[in-house]
């Protein structure tokens, strides 16, 4: 773990994740999803299926990136649309992988009393049938979605939403994200120290432009344990 600032030694309450890329890989998720729909099709290419959902049309999360691949494609009709709808959504939820040592981090922050909190852009649906999959819904004391907090990152409310729901201070506060774009710099600008998750940063052509630097940078989850005011922890494999 490397830290990048003088940023000051804090005693930290509550650390909030972000969810997908943070926690576990969506990516990887979401490339076997296109992949399945293509299986399905006979025809079409995983990358482009993939590429339409990475542009500013519909958002991430919309299926109607499908409606319009197979429109292009030439082979739309509502049936053919919510099967390939829902090879994506259960390819999605099969495939998706924690990062290494997720568990056990969360697990040993727990027993160190420290609140953790999910603050996500998916939908409450989309969020929580990925964190049942995984077994993660009891490790979070809060799960904050776009459509509960009512705005989406990196609109600076919704940390200030997040930070309401918890009942904490912004200073208390450790913000865990892969974007330094959507996580780090609102997270920074309502006053939470702030950890950039490197190992899951698949934001190259969006961070690009960005300025903003994390208070810390964690090659892995269990470099978490390397911040003053969470603890020396070791991790037990």
């Amino acid at each position: 773990m490397q830290k990048t600032d003088g940023t000051e030694d804090r005693k930290i309450k509550g650390i909030m994740f972000d969810m997908d890329n943070t926690l576990f890989d969506l990516v990887e998720a979401k490339i076997a999803s296109c992949n399945a729909i293509v299986d399905h099709l006979g025809k079409g290419n995983a990358e482009e299926l993939l590429m339409y959902f990475l542009r500013a049309e519909h958002g991430f999360e919309s299926p109607e990136n499908i409606g319009d691949y197979l429109k292009d494609l030439k082979v739309y009709n509502e049936s053919i649309f919510e099967c390939c709808c829902k090879i994506y959504h259960e390819t999605k939820i099969d495939t998706i992988k924690l990062y290494p040592h997720v568990l056990e981090t969360l697990t040993l922050l727990r027993e160190q009393k420290i609140g953790l909190f999910i603050v996500t852009d998916a939908s409450h649906a989309n969020a929580y049938s990925r964190l049942e999959k995984l077994s993660l819904l009891e490790m979070f004391d809060h799960i904050i979605t776009s459509d509960v907090a009512k705005s989406s990152k990196p609109d600076i409310e919704i940390f200030h939403s997040s930070l309401s729901i918890t009942g904490l201070r912004a200073e208390e506060v450790l913000f865990v994200g892969d974007s330094l774009h959507r996580d780090i710099e609102p997270a920074k600008k309502a006053g939470m120290l702030t950890a950039h998750a490197l190992y899951g940063d698949r934001n190259m052509n969006e961070d690009c432009k960005c300025k903003a630097k994390a208070d810390y940078i964690l090659n892995n989850i269990r470099d978490i344990f390397n911040i003053k005011g969470i603890g020396q922890e070791k991790i037990r494999l």
